[in-house]
């Protein structure tokens, strides 16, 4: 059975950081695309940002560029969402993703695997 559970929401300040991890399990994630997510009450869920299996490539959202960095470690099946100078308009609700053949990278039906989500609240 697979699993996909995201952790390290919370609340922070403007201009704050956080980082969000998720772990998978139940599948060769090796063989896997990782991506994450975010949707706010009322709204469709919004694409962040995407890796490749290998680590080699990944594509941000330009809302976050240059401010949220994604990585993952394949040894320990983990992803990590690394986010800093966070704004207000990051609050959402954080989904880590996972997929094996990705035809569109910013589409949540490319995607096969979902966590349950992470509440991030930016505020002051």
């Amino acid at each position: 059975q697979v699993h996909v559970v995201e952790s390290g929401g919370g609340l922070v300040q403007p201009g704050g950081s956080l980082r969000l991890s998720c772990e998978v399990s139940g599948l060769p994630f090796t063989s896997y695309v990782t991506a994450w997510f975010r949707q706010v009450p009322g709204k469709e869920r919004e694409f962040v940002v995407t890796m490749n299996q290998a680590g080699s490539f990944t594509y941000y959202a330009d809302s976050v560029k240059g401010r949220f960095t994604i990585t993952r470690d394949n040894a320990n099946n983990m992803a990590y969402l690394q986010m800093k100078d966070l704004k207000p308009e990051d609050t959402a609700v954080y989904y880590c993703a996972v997929g094996e053949a990705i035809p569109n990278w910013k589409v949540t039906t490319s995607y096969e695997y979902w966590g349950q989500g992470t509440q991030v609240t930016v505020s002051s």
